[in-house]
């Protein structure tokens, strides 16, 4: 189990996603995402890619949050972040990506990047908060609304 964090609340804890977290992850990707992954996706990447690693948020026995990245001979690639609804604006997306950067760091690897959505304003405060910087762009990367990404990159965990 992992470890009540400073500055939240006690009952709190982040800690690495295994298969019996999966029906409160599931719940918080339908809430996060026009397009959410499947829960085989999920099973996929817990049980059978090496190179991925998930974290969740749980709250008093429930998953409220999760991150997951790829960790690739020497970067991580945040594949997704993601917080319930109804716990949105608390600071877990901050608190999440913190600790997979302490995770990937803790991995060997030296540098960590993503992609965001353009109008995602909020995320691309946070990141740019956590010394991520712009990139580059991938035109229509999301393919439900054609929205376009940006590249962010963290040079040094």
């Amino acid at each position: 189990m992992g470890t009540p964090l400073r500055g939240y609340a006690m009952s709190i804890v982040v800690r690495r996603m295994t298969m019996d977290d999966l029906d409160g992850v599931m719940l918080v990707e339908v809430d996060s995402f026009l397009t959410p992954w499947s829960r085989s996706a999920f099973e996929e990447e817990l049980s059978q890619n090496r190179l991925a690693r998930y974290l969740v948020a749980v709250d008093n026995g429930a998953v409220i949050g999760y991150a997951g990245t790829w960790l690739v001979i020497n970067e991580a690639h945040v594949t997704n972040v993601a917080v319930s609804g109804q716990r949105r604006r608390e600071g877990l997306g901050r608190l999440l990506m913190e600790k997979l950067m302490d995770l990937s760091r803790d991995s060997g690897m030296d540098s960590m990047t993503l992609e965001v959505r353009v109008s995602n304003e909020a995320a691309r405060q946070l990141y740019q908060q956590l010394g991520f910087v712009e990139a580059g762009l991938r035109k229509n990367y999301y393919s439900e609304t054609k929205e376009d990404a940006l590249i962010l990159w963290r040079e040094q965990l």
